[in-house]
């Protein structure tokens, strides 16, 4: 027989997928009615429009269907201000708790297991975004918790590249970040109208980076990647502060002037931050043409020729390309490649590198 609190059970295990807390717990689930086999609920999201209220409907219908119901009424609803500024409240007092009596954002504290990693480039146009998400893809793939902060805020791009369309979720105070392919993102690009440039001091952009650290819930992370701006100007210099912690992939192509140029980036990271540089990424290696013949379009040694000056692997080479994804697809993206793909298979080599030299700390 279905009750109330077998309801209440069930619904125990089904998650918010943005807050990763309990529809119970969050007081989501209400006005639970039952005749026969037949469930009626209000679901009370945190907002209206909720992005993933089809989700949240999928996972209350089938943990109730489990019961042995026969069929489920969700009626939604979205909590008035007062409801969602004590959630905010809430959230930021898990935040405090997790980094007891320091001003430091948790997932910057000295206690945090999240690995920082910085991709860098000394110049645009080298890829570097497009190595950030498909390497956020890839970690995430294996098995990975990961967030994207798109640090490049004159030139945010990850939001386009990754194929978001939402919003991120804003409760009173505190942002949720958007959850695509598995890694969570937030981007200058979501707060910012109609593709309008950003002109802003460094002032004002050191302040948004802090934001992205101490106004967003990120949850639990093995990995953050931040995707910064090409060079060695402001921005790099207020992230490597924020994050003496943080490491560095360069991102380069194969030519000889951008590895030249990119190793100002790497010795910005040596000699001015003090942070360890976990690899180059030689990107634009060659292009595969029909016949599978390879064109070096760019020219050929300058990612190992950065390696070598900088005294660090050579993490991988990709390819000059595109996925080839259809816009109807669910999981569309301009530049995030498939697992199956051959590039895509690249990445995930050079996931596991990144694992293997800079493996996630175990709880004690």
């Amino acid at each position: 027989m279905i009750t109330k609190e077998k309801v209440l059970d069930a619904l125990r295990d089904v998650k918010d997928p943005e807050l990763n807390r309990s529809l119970v717990e969050l007081n989501m689930i209400r006005n639970i009615q039952i005749e026969d086999s037949r469930v009626s609920l209000d679901v009370i999201l945190t907002i209206q429009g909720c992005p993933l209220k089809v989700k949240i409907q999928e996972d209350v219908e089938n943990a109730i269907k489990r019961l042995g119901a026969k069929q489920v009424d969700i009626t939604f609803g979205s909590m008035t201000d007062e409801e969602r500024a004590a959630l905010s409240a809430s959230l930021r007092k898990q935040q405090q708790a997790q980094q007891g009596t320091s001003a430091v954002p948790p997932i910057l504290a000295k206690g945090s297991k999240t690995q920082f990693i910085a991709i860098a480039s000394g110049k645009g146009g080298v890829g570097k975004s497009t190595v950030t998400v498909n390497l956020g893809v890839a970690l995430a793939r294996e098995g990975k918790k990961v967030g994207i902060i798109d640090a490049d805020i004159y030139g945010f791009s990850v939001p386009d590249m990754m194929g978001i369309e939402q919003q991120p979720v804003v409760i009173d105070k505190t942002i949720l970040p958007v959850e695509r392919f598995g890694v969570k993102v937030i981007s200058m690009g979501f707060f910012v109208q109609d593709n309008a440039p950003v002109v802003w001091r460094g002032p004002m952009l050191g302040k948004m980076l802090r934001n992205f650290f101490s106004e967003v819930h990120w949850g639990e992370l093995d990995y953050m990647l931040l995707d910064l701006p090409p060079g060695t100007g402001d921005v790099a210099l207020d992230v490597h502060q924020m994050i003496p912690q943080s490491k560095e992939i360069i991102v380069t192509t194969p030519h000889a002037t951008a590895a030249f140029v990119a190793a100002r980036a790497g010795a910005m990271a040596l000699h001015a931050t003090k942070h360890e540089i976990l690899g180059v990424v030689e990107n634009m290696s060659w292009y595969e043409n029909k016949d599978g013949e390879k064109d070096y379009v760019f020219g050929r040694g300058g990612g190992e020729k950065l390696a070598q000056e900088l005294k660090v692997e050579l993490l991988a080479q990709i390819p000059l390309g595109a996925p080839m994804n259809e816009l109807d697809q669910p999981d569309y993206s301009p530049s995030v490649y498939p697992l199956d793909h051959p590039a895509g298979q690249l990445y995930q080599g050079l996931a596991r590198k990144v694992i293997q030299k800079l493996p996630v700390p175990q709880e004690k």
